[in-house]
């Protein structure tokens, strides 16, 4: 069966999944069985949070466990009771007895993690059983923030209660101006005010900017005049965050322009400096204090959060003068993996952007969050624990749990060592309901954690069946392993991997009669946030101080990403087997685990082709003979149609699954429109340029 566009999220949105239950499973000694003779009920009034976890515990209950359950107001005997009680400090308790079930929560809100915590233990026993005992569970992080999965900042209430379920706590809105986003018109009071209903707070992430610098006479009220604002309209909002390329200013550090990127040039000659909002001026501080003053004026409430991705790479004595000047009540937050040393058979390749394939935090990590502490800053971690990064720009979910585990195990340490609270778990490109997001919740109870190996074990029998669990965990296994072959440079980022098979290929030499560039706008929809925007076409080394050239790079990722793909064949080989012997209504899951990997697999057949592309084009034009040139062009024809078919395998997989070749800001880049537009444009483009230079290289024949 195909899906039409979008088609993905409606599964997206059952986060209640039907037929959960294994009817073979028996209830143990030391459980009980919830069965239809059980009611639910709690002390709060109607226009409670509780009252809402218990409905919602009630249809879990119906449609994936078969189970009727009748509504009460008063406790007893066979009876789900839920409650708030102060004596409770923090988060919730779960008490099991032969005759009931008390959920007891510190606060309204705090009720409906109970409620889903106990879904979390039945879906992994797959009957509706409790053990008996006590539950204490006190959450890790006060606040675990998330995108929607289904389009930038939407959020119908399905997509509120479904990341709710996989264990997100705050949602991020893209501020453009008053109730505008880059789309156009957004009512963020009402997305504010319905997500709060379930207990759920909002962040807006920054994009208004205030081009004034913090010594100029009028600075506070022009910052007044916005962040306040901001704040007057949408008195709910939880937090704002800021960052240095949405926050520009006419910053007097020597060390950089003075002036915006796009404006640092004098008399048509870039300024190599780099502009403000990459650099860690002298007066950023005041500047970030400035809006802190405005919005705290308006409302001491709001957290206001600044990020220092955008100069991560800075030496450390530069950053430690940064956070000596720090502005008060203004929390940092610090990404986990970027900018992570790594070397490649002793070539420098450090990690440049998001990325699964680091297990380790990076240094800037580390370093930033000691150095802040000691100061006294608090801390936001920004994690990437949902799963996806821009390894693989329009999918769902890298899947390798074996390195979301270990990065959330890493955060729990960090946590002991640096009190970090809060984690923003993805960028714009979302979350999906995955064995990432269970990870997310086991692994984030303060004193408590589940065996792992048994769990990832239960997680791979709920979704795929007892007989191709082995299979499941041999292919996860597999996708670990090829994670930590994975090229993670600028120009894959921005290209091949953003998009996968649907990526272009451009034939280098420059057959023009208009002298225009190469580079084509990839197609992407009018209204998408970034778009095209984020998509390089035209496949060239992005260079980087820290990092070695790409023509001395390239032989060794070649080599590290075909060991990558050898690892990736084989977990693709057990999922394929997991596809044979899943149990007959977990079958599509176990096809969609496959229809991923065979996705990712072609995504990286497309990276190590382009690389051979450029590395056969420049050698090419550094021919000395035309008969040196020629054999060149053959090699570069042969890719062509190599890419032409790895496009075209890539079609059935994104007709069965619509989120394959899709992602938040760009909408849809590799699904089967995009995947012919390649086609065409390599069949169209690039093989007529190839034709057209072999008669160029044999000119001088026909005299």
């Amino acid at each position: 069966m195909s899906e039409k566009n979008y088609d993905f999220r409606k599964r997206h949105w059952a986060y209640h999944k039907p037929g959960r239950r294994d009817e073979a499973r028996k209830v143990k000694k030391n459980e009980i069985l919830i069965t239809d003779e059980w009611k639910i009920g709690c002390s709060g009034d109607k226009d409670s949070i509780a009252l809402i976890a218990v409905k919602d515990f009630q249809d879990y209950m119906y449609t994936s466990m078969g189970v009727s359950l009748t509504l009460t107001q008063e406790p007893g005997d066979n009876v789900i009771w839920v409650d708030v009680n102060k004596k409770v400090k923090k988060g919730f308790v779960i008490e099991v007895d032969k005759k009931s079930v008390k959920v007891t929560a510190c606060e309204d809100k705090m009720t409906f993690r109970g409620t889903i915590h106990i879904e979390d233990m039945m879906n992994l026993e797959e009957a509706p059983v409790l053990e008996i005992g006590k539950f204490v569970r006190k959450p890790l992080y006060d606040v675990k923030t998330i995108h929607s999965g289904t389009g930038l900042d939407y959020y119908p209430d399905e997509e509120l209660l479904g990341l709710l379920h996989a264990g997100y706590t705050q949602i991020d809105l893209f501020l453009q101006g008053i109730d505008r986003n880059n789309i156009g018109y957004c009512d963020f009071n009402e997305i504010i005010e319905r997500a709060d209903r379930f207990g759920i707070t909002t962040v807006f992430h920054n994009y208004i900017r205030t081009y004034v610098h913090p010594d100029d006479p009028k600075a506070q009220e022009v910052f007044d005049s916005v962040y306040g604002e901001i704040c007057r309209r949408y008195p709910k909002i939880a937090s704002i965050g800021l960052c240095g390329e949405c926050l520009e200013f006419p910053s007097k550090d020597p060390n950089t322009t003075g002036k915006p990127y796009r404006e640092s040039v004098v008399d048509g000659i870039p300024d190599t400096r780099p502009s403000p909002g990459w650099y860690p001026c002298y007066d950023y501080p005041a500047y970030i204090q400035g809006i802190e003053r405005a919005v705290h004026k308006c409302n001491p409430n709001i957290n206001v959060g600044y990020s220092t991705y955008n100069w991560g790479y800075a030496p450390l004595e530069l950053r430690k003068k940064f956070l000596e000047n720090y502005p008060e009540n203004v929390s940092l937050s610090v990404c986990y993996e970027i900018f992570s040393q790594r070397k490649l058979e002793g070539l420098h390749t450090p990690v440049m952007d998001y990325t699964m394939s680091a297990d380790e935090p990076g240094y800037y990590f580390t370093s930033e969050c000691a150095e802040a502490h000691k100061h006294g800053i608090r801390i936001t971690g920004n994690v990437n624990t949902a799963g996806i990064a821009w390894d693989f720009g329009c999918v769902p979910l890298v899947p390798a749990p074996g390195k979301i585990l270990k990065r959330d195990l890493n955060l729990r340490e960090a946590g002991k060592k640096w009190n970090i609270r809060n984690l923003y778990c993805t960028h714009h490109y979302g979350w999906w309901n995955s064995v990432a997001a269970d990870l997310g919740k086991w692994s984030s109870w303060e004193g408590f954690e589940p065996d792992y190996d048994e769990l990832l074990k239960k997680i791979a029998i709920r979704d795929y069946g007892k007989k191709a669990a082995p299979h499941i965990l041999k292919a996860w296994k597999c996708f670990d392993e090829g994670m930590s072959y994975y090229v993670a440079s600028n120009e894959d980022q921005y290209g091949p991997w953003r998009v996968g098979a649907a990526y272009p290929f451009i034939f280098q030499p420059n057959i023009s009669r208009t002298m225009v560039s190469k580079e084509i706008q990839f197609p992407t929809a009018p209204h998408a946030h970034f778009g095209w925007r984020i998509v390089k076409t035209f496949y060239t080394p992005y260079e980087n101080a820290e990092q070695t050239p790409g023509f001395l790079r390239y032989p060794a990722e070649l080599r590290s990403l075909q060991k990558m793909l050898d690892h990736w064949n084989k977990g693709l080989a057990a999922a394929a087997k997991a596809v044979e012997l899943a149990d007959p209504g977990k079958k599509d899951e176990a096809k969609r685990l496959e229809a991923l990997a065979h996705f990712i697999r072609n995504s990286t057949v497309t990276v190590m082709n382009i690389k051979k592309w450029w590395q056969l084009n420049m050698a090419m034009q550094n021919s000395t003979t035309a008969e040196e040139a020629e054999e060149y062009l053959d090699k570069i024809e042969a890719l062509a149609y190599e890419e032409i078919e790895n496009a075209r395998d890539t079609i059935p997989v994104v007709e069965f699954d619509s989120r394959l070749g899709w992602e938040p800001s760009m909408e849809y880049v590799c699904d089967k429109w995009h995947l012919e537009w390649k086609i065409r444009q390599v069949t169209d483009g690039a093989l007529r340029e190839i034709a057209a230079y072999r008669k160029m290289l044999n000119l001088h024949k026909e005299n």
